[in-house]
């Protein structure tokens, strides 16, 4: 049984795909809750500094998803499910301006989900 922390919306894919056709390769962070509340942000692959206490929690469309490990240790037992819907996107995400934006989403992951995450992420 494979587990992704993290999917995405055919809707999320769409926008991922016109912000990689104007601005090449990205990554997104999870927000903690800071200057853009909890959005997910949107950066051009380069552009932001990952931390050694940020976590990787999966690939969308091969653009790197991150979360910090300390808001990681608060949604460990939920996917992550990245979103678009209409707006304005967080103030320095590549989604600004567009009349879209990324959302967050999450579910909380099934007893048998969790158990086969947590063999393959000890393994």
């Amino acid at each position: 049984m494979t587990i992704d922390r993290v999917i995405a919306t055919e809707a999320a894919k769409e926008l991922l795909a016109e912000i990689v056709a104007d601005h090449g390769p990205v990554i997104f962070v999870q927000s903690g809750g800071c200057c853009d509340g909890s959005s997910p942000m949107c950066f051009k692959d380069g552009d932001y500094m990952i931390g050694s206490r940020d976590v990787k929690l999966g690939e969308i469309e091969g653009a790197p998803v991150y979360i910090s490990e300390s808001l990681f240790e608060i949604w460990r037992n939920s996917q992550m499910i990245l979103d678009a819907g209409k707006g304005h996107g967080a103030g320095f995400s590549l989604d600004t301006g567009r009349g879209k934006c990324f959302l967050s989403k999450a579910r909380v992951f099934t007893d048998e989900e969790y158990e086969a995450l947590k063999a393959v992420e000890s393994a």
